[in-house]
């Protein structure tokens, strides 16, 4: 990138504007490694892995091996007008600095468009449109399904009763759920050229071709509060 770009680690709480206020989803993720895009020592974008929001995908994906170390790159975004390269470079870059081995999984959603040319680009592997499930709803509000799950206290949701039973008592007739939109599911193994071979061999979906559609962008012309870096 001709130098103009550097990804380096920064700290979760940098993040917060980003995932708040430009990231379509609205809602900050679990946490494990951040990473924020530089140009001119300017910060202009950032991602974050954190483990996985599905605890099935993470002991079924590849036959109930690497759940220890599984990570999901659960946000991605830019500044609008960003060199037409420069999103890929962020995720490579990221990528090369999380520690290996390991296996990320990441989505890309229909509800927005998307298809996921930034993992095609950066060669991850695709298996698949995600299960089928519910989006859970409460009248008024403007929340995530976790967020909603959530709001039963952790002794609820470790009862045995289900949680659709549980916020029916908690909302009422507030509470109602829709399908919710299928992802693109994507692959990615950090490991050396044996270790990889050994991972995709462990790999529980069917690989499939990559698929095809324009990309529409969500609004992210929020501008977040500028940061900048003393050393680089």
């Amino acid at each position: 990138m001709n130098g103009k770009y550097t990804v380096l680690k920064i700290k979760n709480h940098e993040c917060k504007e980003w995932f708040l206020y430009k990231h379509y989803a609205k809602r900050i993720p679990s946490t494990s490694f951040a990473f924020g895009l530089y140009k001119n020592s300017v910060l202009v974008g950032v991602c974050s892995f954190g483990r996985p929001m599905s605890p099935a995908l993470t002991k079924g994906a590849f036959n109930g091996l690497y759940q220890d170390t599984f990570l999901e790159l659960n946000r991605l975004v830019i500044n609008e007008g960003e060199d037409r390269n420069a999103l890929s470079f962020f995720v490579s870059q990221s990528l090369k600095q999380l520690p290996k081995p390991n296996v990320i999984v990441s989505y890309a959603d229909t509800s927005q468009n998307h298809h996921g040319y930034i993992y095609q680009a950066t060669n991850w592997i695709y298996t698949g449109l995600s299960a089928k499930r519910p989006d859970y709803h409460i009248k008024g509000l403007n929340l995530h399904s976790a967020s909603i799950t959530d709001s039963l206290g952790r002794t609820d949701k470790k009862e045995g009763i289900k949680q659709v039973t549980l916020l029916r008592e908690k909302y009422g007739d507030d509470f109602y759920m829709e399908d919710r939109a299928r992802k693109h599911r994507y692959f990615y193994l950090l490991g050396g050229k044996q270790v990889k071979k050994q991972m995709l061999k462990n790999l529980a979906y069917k690989v499939e071709a990559y698929p095809k559609g324009d990309n529409k962008r969500y609004d992210a012309s929020y501008e977040a509060s500028p940061q900048g870096v003393l050393f680089i």
